[in-house]
């Protein structure tokens, strides 16, 4: 049987490499334990001195979570959705707070999930085959795993524009944004990976030395009208704002807004507005648990899966169909937080 998750240790770096290359290396509730587990045991081995997240063979880094499993989870009791979430933000937590540096490949597909077990790294690279994007909102979902803390520190609309309209950055553009710290051409990431085995306290120097000046970033040309387009704090005010302006990229961004799920973007607004005022990372993940403990058994998220993954019609029938439908109470229920004895928690302690 094989392994969708190797772990093996190289001298003093230790190896995490996802391995569903059928499946673009999507994360199972198995494969985030599974990296807590080795986390744990490389946390106290003074041997251990970087860790090294990438994938095996395949097109991608990582697509994300096991999504087919969570809507059909969601449609019943939800007790699997919960489950799967609550080891991911886990896992993502212990990256995030992880004293020894960590050195993750974005080679590929990077989205959702991906995102959620990259962006904590210390180091971060990019590459020409880079396509970074938190894509949630059309499926009913939101930009979890950190996302309210990741976007929301994006400079100017940035994060908001990402969020609701699951926009992809290619390489270049997410080494602009800061979501990567290098670039490197895809030809020479096996050169800083063994060079990083070889001298684990000089990783900043190895990317340095092997990273190439990267293409233009084409996002950064519409960062002023993204400041504009996106300013406002409603999601009514931001259509009103892009089919007011008249312009053909203003008419895209809205076009592409309107297949979205109403609920989602207003969950994805609110997120990123209280993700930037958080200063704990584990505060965050505790509020994206009981979001995502909500939103999950929601229509929009299993009519999302269906029409998207599923039957593929790409024909998702919302419920509430208008921004206007999506009330503040019913956000407010989607935010409430979880009773103490169902809270997330960053461990078993």
């Amino acid at each position: 049987m094989t392994q969708d998750l190797i772990v093996t240790r190289e001298g003093p770096v230790g190896r995490l490499r996802l391995n569903r290359p059928r499946a673009i290396h999507a994360l199972t509730r198995e494969m985030c334990e599974g990296v807590l587990a080795a986390l744990e045991d490389w946390r106290g081995d003074l041997g251990v001195e970087a860790i090294i997240i990438d994938h095996a063979e395949g097109r991608g880094f990582c697509a994300g979570g096991d999504i087919r499993l969570l809507a059909e989870s969601g449609a019943g009791d939800g007790e699997a959705a919960r489950g799967f979430f609550h080891a991911e933000y886990r896992m993502n937590h212990r990256l995030f707070a992880y004293a020894k540096p960590i050195f993750a490949v974005m080679d590929g597909i990077t989205m959702g999930g991906g995102v959620g077990i990259s962006a904590p790294a210390r180091f971060r690279v990019a590459t020409e085959n880079t396509r970074f994007a938190m894509p949630e909102t059309g499926i009913g979902l939101f930009p979890d795993v950190g996302g309210g803390w990741y976007l929301s520190r994006l400079p100017g609309r940035m994060g908001v524009f990402l969020a609701l309209t699951g926009h992809r950055l290619d390489g270049a553009e997410a080494h602009a944004l800061g979501l990567a710290t290098h670039y490197l051409s895809s030809s020479a990431v096996e050169e800083a990976k063994a060079a990083i085995v070889a001298m684990p306290q000089d990783i900043a120097a190895t990317l340095d030395r092997l990273s190439t000046p990267a293409p233009e970033a084409k996002i950064m040309e519409r960062a002023g009208d993204i400041d504009r387009l996106f300013a406002a704090d409603t999601l009514e005010d931001i259509l009103a704002a892009l089919e007011a302006d008249g312009g053909e990229w203003a008419a895209q961004q809205l076009a592409i807004l309107r297949t979205k799920s109403p609920q989602a973007c207003k969950v994805s607004l609110r997120l990123l507005h209280e993700g930037g005022l958080t200063t704990e990372f584990a505060d965050e993940m505790r509020r994206e648990y009981a979001v995502a403990s909500h939103v999950v058994q929601r229509p929009d998220f299993i009519e999302g899966v269906r029409a998207l993954i599923v039957d593929k019609d790409n024909a998702p029938r919302w419920n509430p169909a208008t921004p206007e439908g999506v009330t503040d109470t019913m956000i407010d229920h989607i935010f409430a937080p979880l009773p103490d004895a169902q809270a997330w928690t960053p461990d078993d302690r």
